[in-house]
């Protein structure tokens, strides 16, 4: 009796075999790993264009609200300028980006080395409990005309308003993260001879990372915030200087193209961010997961 055969000359079930061993394609896979490659694109994508059609279909004044294709136009026209050209977005995007860094890589390792102190004696953290949330609680924005007021309109007034701005999250989540830590590890430490020092790096600063690293994300955003506060309140140069020309001379399109600047520039900094908390908390389940998709 002859087996049933298809146009290929394979059985039906083998056919069905092969088709089910085959590899996934890299839309299928890319859906199952890291659908959000895919989908966050798409989501732009679909935003764009309602913005683009809806601007046109209410007929919303440029000046009120751009259509993309604008914005894009401006965008090319400050990209496209010279690097030193004060009409341009590059100069004024590197004094924004230097202050961003420094302020930011300051403001948040003094943080961290107070929060470390503090978080290490309770008699510490009592005494100065009642400073710190008088100190927090006032708004560091609302401080920026001072700021400037003191330390000029230089990069220097725009360093210290972001130093204010990035100094507080880190030393909250460094304090919280040193407090979270496992009681019963500590003891075990102590059980075995550990010497403080070696329960500080082996226990209780690897305990309190992920709470750091929380504190650093927030840390970037307000960083640029901060940066664009202090130029907004006085400055000779930076995107927050571009932002008020724009604003004044009614240039909506331009204005959209700086914020997207700025944008990139958070984005930049906390991939960053995550690309080295990837690396140092390899040991977190969480990481990890992260590394294997």
């Amino acid at each position: 009796m002859t087996t049933a055969m298809d146009q290929s000359g394979l059985e039906p079930g083998s056919a069905r075999i092969e088709a089910a061993e085959r590899p996934p394609g890299w839309f299928t896979l890319t859906m199952r790993t890291r659908p959000e490659l895919i989908l966050a694109p798409v989501l732009l994508v679909a935003l764009i264009s309602f913005w683009e059609w809806s601007v046109a279909f209410l007929e919303v004044p440029k000046y009120v609200l751009p259509p993309p294709s604008e914005v894009a136009v401006a965008l090319y026209r400050g990209l496209y300028a010279g690097f030193f050209d004060r009409g341009g977005y590059w100069l004024h995007a590197g004094i924004t980006v230097g202050q961003v860094l420094a302020g930011f890589v300051i403001g948040s390792g003094v943080g961290l080395i107070l929060g470390t102190i503090i978080s290490q004696f309770k008699i510490v953290e009592a005494t100065l409990r009642i400073y710190l949330v008088a100190i927090q609680s006032l708004p560091k924005i609302a401080l920026a005309p001072i700021i400037v007021l003191w330390f000029g309109f230089g990069m220097t007034s725009k360093i210290v308003i972001i130093c204010l701005l990035t100094f507080f999250p880190l030393l909250v989540t460094s304090m919280a993260g040193f407090r979270a830590v496992d009681p019963e590890r500590l003891e075990l430490m102590r059980a075995l001879g550990a010497r403080p020092w070696q329960i500080f790096w082996k226990v209780r600063l690897p305990s309190a990372l992920p709470y750091i690293f929380a504190g650093l994300e927030m840390a970037a955003v307000f960083s640029v915030v901060g940066a664009v506060v202090g130029e907004f309140v006085g400055a000779q140069m930076g995107l927050g200087t571009l932002i008020l020309s724009m604003n004044a001379q009614m240039d909506t399109a331009g204005t959209f193209s700086v914020f997207i600047i700025l944008s990139i520039v958070g984005i930049v900094l906390h991939g960053l961010l995550r690309y080295v908390q990837r690396k140092v908390l390899f040991w977190s389940p969480k990481e990890a997961g992260n590394l294997g998709s």
